[in-house]
């Protein structure tokens, strides 16, 4: 079965380039567009799309809501988010939304159809190390960043052992597996098995809001380490 995808973008030009991409690939089938969040919560039930390509800045609702409305729902299909970067300070807030990671606007088209087929996979989509630059720019800028449930949040890390916290701190860095092993000397296999426990214990779904969470309860802060 192709890989069903929905694409949420206010630049039609844009989606078109996008369709294709997407639907040049034998494993892959575009089988729905939205201009803005509404529309794409208008067409996401009869759509039925596995992955969700998600713009930040549309009109009406924005990115940010969207993705905040779509990963409440059960069963809801993966959300990848498509940035600018530069300007799109709220990306942050789209992955504390429950988006699965982010790319840039201008992403080769092979990197783009690898992240569809990770994100689908239920992998994180992006490397922890291009997160964390996302995150050391804005984090410090957005209201609310330690809020009542990121306080909460803060209790759930009790349950992690000492050696887990530092797995933790250090997937948050932007260390992957095998430089975490290096660095804690391990191996590989130890790390993998150490970060899906993270994720089993605190109830997160990939790396990506391992780091969300990092920042959010300040076990990592931004522009350095916890």
């Amino acid at each position: 079965m192709p890989i069903r995808v929905m694409l949420v973008d206010d630049q039609a030009l844009l989606r078109t380039g996008f369709r294709m991409v997407l639907d040049a690939q034998p494993d892959m089938e575009v089988v729905a567009e939205a201009g803005d969040g509404e529309e794409a919560l208008r067409e996401l039930a009869g759509a039925r799309p596995d992955v969700v390509l998600m713009d930040v800045r549309m009109p009406r609702m924005d990115g940010v809501e969207a993705t905040r409305r779509i990963c409440a729902e059960p069963g809801a299909p993966k959300v990848l988010i498509l940035t600018t970067f530069d300007l799109d300070e709220y990306a942050f807030s789209a992955l504390r939304a429950g988006a699965g990671g982010f790319m840039l606007k201008d992403v080769p088209p092979g990197d783009l159809l690898a992240a569809i087929r990770a994100v689908h996979s239920g992998d994180a989509v992006v490397a922890p190390s291009t997160t964390r630059r996302l995150l050391d720019r804005f984090a410090p800028m957005l209201p609310g960043a330690r809020d009542e449930r990121s306080q909460a949040r803060e209790l759930e890390l009790a349950r992690l052992t000492a050696r887990e916290r530092e797995v933790m701190v250090l997937v948050a860095q932007g260390l992957s597996n095998g430089e975490i092993a290096a660095r804690l000397v391990l191996s590989e296999a130890t790390v993998k098995t150490h970060v899906g426990r993270i994720l089993t214990k605190l109830g997160l779904r990939d790396r990506v809001q391992v780091v969300v969470l990092a920042y959010e309860t300040g076990l990592v802060r931004a522009g350095g380490a916890g």
